[in-house]
């Protein structure tokens, strides 16, 4: 199972579609949350304000920062959303349900409309990324409630045609190695991250599970969060140590009854909660969670090289800039999400007090920056079901301009066209609805019937090589305009032959072209020899002079009939493979009497000059060249 992570994009107003593809910019939400016991403890006033859409972080007079930059009195960053969660008193104060509504409803959208789509969790520790992405059970968060309504819009389907299937999987990176956590529970192997030229990264072994409902999807999820690695820290007492993954594949399959194929899209759906970014002064770790902490920070400083990168690409143009994926485990698995295939969410969680004031605009700016960040999200369909949908849709929209006369339907010519644009549409669509056993059978189908064909005309066409039967008489079709590689070879009857054109009932050998009677020659095969003979005083010319009678042939004797058709005969006993050059010893018997056309390409038998045969000729000398010459000027009138 592949699994990959990322902000979730949905489409906005400046998202650009064309065709299946959209390319949009990340939608960034930022959720401020109470001030937790600690912040109370130490009486640290809030430094957080939200104005619709703003968030304004105000700098606590008495903190001085290290870069000048940060100095200013009040800063202002502006997101899709800002949702004020620090006080239930407030008006404007926004619970888990306005949350999933205004974000979970988008993305639910994206997966039943083929998307791929993520939702991504980024804070500091203990600023609320996990109460935000799970909460607890009496004020569910994120994923429990877009789990919730993916099984309720499948379950409210009335399609018949229409079917769902839904796989979960989970795991974390915990100091950059990859665990599964819906795995053995006494295995607690690292799996391998690998990368495939088609799925991109995945997660080698990882666990598929098969959810037929939301109970058995909260089931895993609450089996692999107890699996998931925790510690206290003086920030958090159940503080993330890892990052997590939780995956859900949602594949829709409609069947269609009118062409008996069926169609797929498939929408790959990542939820991720990572571990929080920490100083390890505020902390007060040591030991194996000081190293976790280091490998967090790692992972992250390196997430947001990426999200600098991806940014800054998305604005450039020329060259592409080089974006660090694979310096952490986290960002190669997060590659899809991020700028690539996929439609994601980042939900920025931050602490209003004072005393995380640094960490608060740290984390702003990480969320500034993934405003920038272009995702190029693609319907992850069958291009053939999509087709077949779109032809259908503009063959009912043509059958009902024809049926009912609606539509600007102003002259005959028009209809006209009407009617050649519905049936080449249905003609498209019928050829687009074969199956692949319908295509098999169509295409042997079409190759018996060919064979049919060329056996009507008396043709039979060889591959060289292919080794003839020598008790046969042949006819070889020297003409030029065939392959190298192939030979059109008649087969001569056991009796009689005719040669005709399409104007006689049912010819033998059927010729077209220059010259050629209905009735123009017939070939006899008797007492062992092969014979020739026009009919109705068609030309026929045999080694280069006219005959008007019966004339017996020989192997390897050249004829012409009409003006443009020549062959050579093959007697039994001369058959040969067909690829070979060697002449046979009846046509090596009468080299000298006749000539060559080797050089000729029209009466070529062979792709490859007949070297054998050549040396043949030139050895023959000059009487050979004189009878050559003498048969040249009984072709010409």
């Amino acid at each position: 199972c592949e699994a990959r992570t990322g902000f979730f994009f949905f489409s906005d107003s400046s998202a650009h579609q064309k065709g299946r593809t959209i390319m949009s910019k990340v939608v960034v939400v930022v959720r401020v949350r109470p001030l937790n016991r600690r912040e109370l403890a130490l009486n640290s006033p809030c430094v957080v304000a939200m104005r619709g859409q703003d968030t304004l972080l105000i700098r606590p007079q008495d903190l001085k920062l290290q870069n000048a930059e940060d100095e200013a009195p009040e800063r202002k960053f502006t997101f899709d959303h800002s949702f004020w969660s620090a006080n239930p008193a407030d008006a404007h104060y926004v619970d888990q349900v306005h949350v999933y509504e205004s974000v979970g409803k988008g993305v639910l959208e994206n997966i039943f409309s083929g998307y791929n789509a993520c939702i991504f969790a980024y804070g500091q520790t203990g600023s609320g990324k996990s109460y935000t992405m799970m909460g607890p059970e009496d004020d569910k968060g994120l994923i429990p409630r877009l789990c919730e309504s993916i099984f309720a819009q499948i379950e409210e389907n009335t399609d018949a045609t229409l079917s769902f299937k839904v796989e979960v999987s989970y795991m974390e990176i915990y100091n950059e190695k990859v665990r599964d956590l819906l795995g053995d529970v006494q295995e607690r192997r690292s799996l391998k991250v690998r990368e495939h030229k088609v799925l991109g990264p995945y997660v080698e072994g990882l666990s598929k599970f098969a959810a037929k409902d939301f109970k058995t999807v909260m089931t895993l999820i609450e089996e692999g969060t107890r699996a998931r690695t925790v510690a206290a820290t003086n920030m958090n007492a159940e503080s993330s140590r890892s990052h997590a993954i939780f995956t859900l594949v949602v594949t829709q399959t409609q069947y269609d009854t009118v062409s008996g194929n069926t169609g797929e899209k498939v929408s790959r759906i990542s939820l991720v909660d990572l571990a929080g970014s920490e100083r390890a002064g505020k902390t007060g770790v040591t030991g194996d969670r000081l190293r976790e902490g280091a490998n967090i920070n790692k992972s992250l400083t390196t997430l947001g090289l990426v999200i600098a990168a991806l940014a800054k690409d998305g604005h450039r143009k020329g060259a592409a800039v080089f974006v660090p994926f694979r310096d952490s485990v986290l960002t190669f698995l997060l590659k899809d999400n991020l700028g690539g295939n996929s439609k994601t969410v980042m939900v920025a969680t931050v602490s209003p007090a004072a005393d995380n004031f640094e960490e608060t605009l740290s984390t702003l700016r990480y969320a500034d920056q993934a405003k920038k960040i272009v995702n190029h999200a693609v319907v992850n369909e069958d291009p053939n079901a999509r087709l077949i949908r779109e032809l259908r849709a503009e063959v009912d929209s043509l059958r009902s301009r024809l049926g009912t006369g609606a539509g600007p339907v102003q002259s005959m010519e028009e209809l006209a066209a009407l009617r050649e644009q519905l049936q080449q549409s249905e003609a498209l669509m019928q050829e687009m609805s074969m199956t692949w056993e319908e295509k098999l059978k169509r295409a042997e189908a079409t190759m018996q019937e060919r064979a049919q064909a060329i056996e009507a005309l008396g043709l039979e066409v060889h591959q060289t090589g292919f080794k003839l039967d020598a008790t046969k008489f042949y006819l070889l079709n020297e003409n030029e305009g065939h392959t190298s590689s192939t030979i059109l070879v008649y087969k001569l009857t056991d009796t009689t032959t005719i040669i005709g054109s399409s104007e006689a009932e049912h010819p033998d050998i059927l010729l077209s072209g220059e010259d050629i009677q209905p009735r123009h020659a017939v070939f006899t095969v008797a007492d062992g020899q092969l014979s020739v003979e026009p009919l109705d005083g068609a030309a026929i010319r045999v080694r280069g002079r006219p005959v008007t009678s019966r004339t017996v042939l020989r192997n390897g004797d050249r004829i012409m009939l009409g003006s443009n058709h020549f062959f050579k005969t093959m007697c039994p006993g001369a058959a040969q493979d067909l690829s070979s050059g060697a002449p046979t010893p009846s046509e090596s018997a009468h080299a000298s009497r006749r000539p060559s056309y080797s050089a000729s390409p029209r009466r070529s038998l062979h792709s490859q000059p007949d070297k054998q045969a050549a040396a043949g000729v030139l050895a023959s000398g000059v009487a050979t060249v004189r009878a050559a010459v003498e048969e040249l000027r009984s072709l010409c009138p």
